[in-house]
């Protein structure tokens, strides 16, 4: 598919650079313009705000919606709001589930009561269905089954009676 539209815009170009170029006068000397344009006032050629152009190509290319799961992680203090976001931090979002760390337990569990507010302020941000459901987990245990001091086997178990 990707060669196809390859082959379509260089044969677009050599038919551009073969076709006969139009002058902007009318060759007379007058200095005129062609029909399509004309006196002051509105004209696609003008120069546009970036955020225009830049908002057209996202509708264009199909990318509003990484544009707003890309909000929910850039722009975590204004989506939540600062005090949950001292205490949390977006980790994935996958097929609409969102990931949140908290710092400790408690607040995770705090976040697991919040988590209906926090999707409607979520989806008042970043829009509806960017994310639908919310996975709170405490900061992550350290791990004790690597490092310098581990033995192989079964490791501590009850050795009384």
């Amino acid at each position: 598919m990707a060669r196809a539209v390859l082959d379509a815009a260089l044969a677009k170009r050599r038919a551009a650079q073969q076709a006969p170029r139009r002058r902007t006068g009318s060759g007379d000397g007058t200095g005129r313009r062609l029909r399509g344009y004309s006196g002051p006032g509105p004209d696609p050629r003008d120069p546009q705000l970036f955020g225009a152009v830049l908002e057209r190509i996202m509708k264009q290319r199909g990318w509003q919606k990484p544009a707003a799961e890309a909000t929910v992680f850039g722009a975590w203090e204004k989506v939540v709001g600062s005090d949950i976001a001292q205490h949390s931090r977006p980790v994935k979002l996958d097929a609409g589930v969102l990931t949140v760390e908290a710092e400790s337990t408690a607040w995770a569990t705090q976040l697991r009561l919040l988590a209906g507010n926090l999707l409607k302020r979520i989806a008042a941000e970043v829009g509806h269905n960017v994310v639908t459901k919310l996975n709170i987990h405490g900061p992550a245990a350290p791990s004790w089954n690597k490092g310098p001091r581990r033995v192989q086997g079964r490791g501590p178990r009850d050795t009384y009676g």
